[in-house]
């Protein structure tokens, strides 16, 4: 579990919107409906979802609990398959030879590359492992503030479409200028203002 990690990266989020009651029962069944998929014999290359801080690879969101306090914790789950570009080569061109040994032709047409391709691709990613990374969130209920333990823009991005498809709730990154916006409580005129700034650029040479 990284939250008993020595060291952290976390990105803080503004979740907005509202959830349909009963909340916890809301909460869960977009938990259970986007699910970590496993992708072990399976062709498909990447897999993302939520799965249990504490047991990453069993999840079970109806019987484990995911709640402490005033706040939620659970883990995105990415895993992906890699194959060396250099095993896809030697199998493609392996399976182009048996191809054209039936024909008599010397080249295959663009489709049937294609094709001989997507087939590789298949039979190797159902025979290679998916590599498994977890990512701890807090869900700040009441406060309506969400910690995520990454910074990977990759990880992030996966987040914020799997919450928006989960709950039907938006999440917002807190960096200096939305925490300006949303959590320093300025007046609305300078909200406008604020609105308006767009970035300067800064000499850092001397000038006499």
């Amino acid at each position: 579990m990284q939250l008993l990690s020595s060291t952290l990266s976390l990105t803080r989020y503004r979740v907005n919107g509202t959830l349909a009651e009963p909340v916890m029962d809301t909460i869960r069944e977009g938990l259970k409906n986007h699910v970590i998929r496993e992708i072990d014999n399976d062709p498909a290359s990447k897999s993302v979802g939520w799965t249990t801080s504490d047991k990453p690879f069993t999840p079970d969101f109806e019987a484990d609990s995911f709640v402490f306090g005033t706040s939620l914790v659970f883990s995105l789950r990415i895993d992906k398959k890699s194959i060396p570009a250099k095993i896809v080569n030697k199998h493609y061109q392996t399976a182009m030879r048996k191809r054209l040994a039936g024909t008599d032709r010397e080249h295959l047409s663009k489709n049937e590359k294609r094709e001989i391709k997507d087939d590789v691709l298949h039979r190797l990613y159902v025979r290679i492992p998916a590599t498994p990374s977890m990512y701890d969130l807090v869900w700040h209920m009441e406060a309506g503030d969400l910690w995520f333990l990454s910074n990977r823009k990759e990880a992030n991005e996966e987040l914020e479409t799997l919450f928006s498809k989960s709950f039907k709730l938006s999440i917002v990154r807190i960096f200096p200028y939305t925490a300006a916006q949303l959590l320093s409580g300025l007046a609305d005129e300078k909200i406008d203002a604020l609105h308006k700034a767009f970035p300067a650029a800064f000499d850092g040479g001397a000038h006499a």
